[in-house]
């Protein structure tokens, strides 16, 4: 496998004069058509660019709208679509950040649970997660630098962890989505991939405006596991915490059992609600959809309004929750994924992990750097506080350099 592209190494080549947005457009193309697998759906004419990501190639989940190409979102319910018109808003703000999308890329069937044909490069027989995977596999394959994502349960977060790459759930809002084909509005977050940490800083800065987050000082930290993620993974955090502690951070217990259970409950009571709405025209069709996708709608149509709302209100008492368990912690840590990626590309994994915290639209980065005894990628998750990124970016940074240690 080819290793990820350097997001900040490539910035710097572009703003020395080392290289030119056409060649780095064509680097990627060429790493594209080279590769043995597939994560891409279809390519896009690249203009030069400006801004301070001076030309980065990006690629874009294929429920983003990019102009001049069809927005198919894995589904043969779009097998037919016509290019999109415009860009998708987050497109836009891309762009003017100085991004240039080379195309789109593999997302699940309407960003839910039936993969897309695309293996996983830091684990070849295993699935690279959804429903972003062949954004996270594009990164991880070297083929670009940058990749847009979305995520509505675990389908940035997941595929970073299978992938070894890391990733940034934007804050719920931070962005419009309109131009995105969406599966749950009170769910929905913008995301993107890159290499390392230290790449998601540059490429959050660049976006947003804001400085760019250096190296915080030692965190504190809260953390939270599972007992349903294996024992590889509940060593390798285990080991990561000491590690964290030995290098100076305060990492104590996450002081409230009961509270992500409950939000876990809730998450998919909302999406599946939400779901049969926002996806209507689909919901008409839906013979024509995968069993999964199919029944997430059914069940959404036949649910009560009061259980949504009981979902709900269980998400805001959360919150508020939440905002008490965590004033004077920088973050809390947790498991990413339940493990490594399973083998077979037929599933994606289960986003449980993700599904509180996508629950409260909180932030989240994945980082990478841990492997299980068969040396297949794990990540662990740091959630920061709504429109936190820059703040969290910081302890994700230092947390990175901890475990390199």
């Amino acid at each position: 496998m080819t290793a990820p592209w350097s997001l900040r190494a490539l910035v710097a080549d572009l703003t020395a004069g080392r290289t030119t947005p056409e060649a780095a457009s064509a680097e990627a193309r060429s790493r594209i058509a080279a590769a043995s697998f597939d994560a891409w759906v279809s390519s896009a004419y690249v203009p030069a660019s400006t801004g301070p990501l001076g030309g980065v190639p990006l690629g874009v989940k294929d429920i983003i709208d990019l102009a001049g190409l069809p927005t198919r979102c894995g589904s043969v319910l779009r097998a037919d679509a016509p290019p999109a018109t415009v860009d998708a808003s987050i497109v836009r703000e891309w762009r003017r950040a100085g991004a240039v999308p080379v195309g789109k890329t593999v997302t699940t069937e309407f960003a839910f649970f039936a993969p897309g044909p695309t293996d996983n490069p830091a684990a070849p027989g295993h699935t690279p997660g959804g429903s972003s995977s062949g954004s996270a596999a594009a990164v991880a394959a070297g083929h670009v630098p940058l990749a847009l994502g979305s995520q509505t349960a675990g389908s940035v977060t997941r595929p970073a962890a299978f992938c070894g790459v890391a990733s940034l759930v934007m804050s719920r809002g931070r962005f419009p989505v309109d131009g995105v084909t969406g599966l749950s509005p009170s769910l929905d977050s913008h995301g993107m991939f890159t290499a390392t940490v230290s790449d998601l800083a540059l490429a959050w800065s660049a976006l947003s405006g804001e400085p760019e987050a250096a190296v915080s000082p030692a965190p504190r930290l809260l953390v939270w596991s599972s007992e349903d993620a294996t024992p590889a993974m509940r060593n390798a955090l285990g080991s990561a915490v000491a590690g964290l502690r030995a290098a100076g951070a305060v990492v104590d217990e996450f002081p409230d059992p009961a509270l992500v259970p409950a939000l876990t409950a809730a998450h998919p009571v909302v999406m599946a609600y939400e779901a049969a709405r926002e996806r209507s025209v689909e919901l008409a069709s839906a013979d024509r959809l995968s069993a999964p996708l199919a029944q997430l709608l059914r069940t959404g149509a036949e649910m009560p309004l009061a259980e949504y709302e009981a979902a709900q209100d269980v998400v805001a008492s959360g919150a508020s929750r939440l905002a008490e368990i965590v004033a004077g912690y920088d973050a809390v840590l947790a498991p990413a994924a339940l493990g490594s990626a399973p083998a077979g590309l037929t599933a994606t994994g289960d986003p449980v992990l993700s599904r509180p915290w996508q629950a409260l639209g909180l932030p989240v980065i994945a980082v990478p750097g841990l492997r299980d005894e068969a040396g297949l990628p794990l990540g662990l998750q740091l959630v920061g506080s709504s429109l936190g990124e820059t703040a969290l970016l910081a302890t994700g940074r230092w947390t990175e350099t901890a475990l390199k240690r």
